[in-house]
């Protein structure tokens, strides 16, 4: 980056808000780690706010370095499609582990 780039303005005001937005989202669900009760009801609010939060933050980079470079950056959208695919993964894999020791806690006694 060069000190003499100017941004156009939309390009500055759609990626402050797709920034500020994601992270919103982000700390949104954070709390809904904090706040909800059981495992289950945990597990969820931080992969919900982890999708969408990286998405936003990763659309304002795209847009920002576009405007700024001059020319179409899509790097991040490997890291979109990486979240994106593994979280939902990563969420059934730890419920279904959960699900399994609750069963074979019940079965032991």
């Amino acid at each position: 980056m060069n000190e003499g780039s100017i941004l156009f303005p939309i390009a500055e005001v759609l990626s402050a808000v797709l920034l500020v937005m994601g992270a919103a989202i982000t700390l949104i669900g954070s709390a809904g780690l904090l706040r909800l009760h059981t495992f289950y009801e945990r597990v969820h609010a931080p992969t919900l706010g982890t999708t969408l939060g990286t998405a936003c933050v990763a659309l304002a980079s795209m847009i920002y370095f576009s405007a700024l470079g001059g020319r179409l950056v899509l790097h991040e959208l490997l890291i979109v499609i990486f979240v994106t695919v593994t979280t939902p993964i990563s969420l059934t894999v730890l419920v279904r582990a959960a699900v399994f020791r609750g069963t074979f806690e019940s079965k032991k006694r």
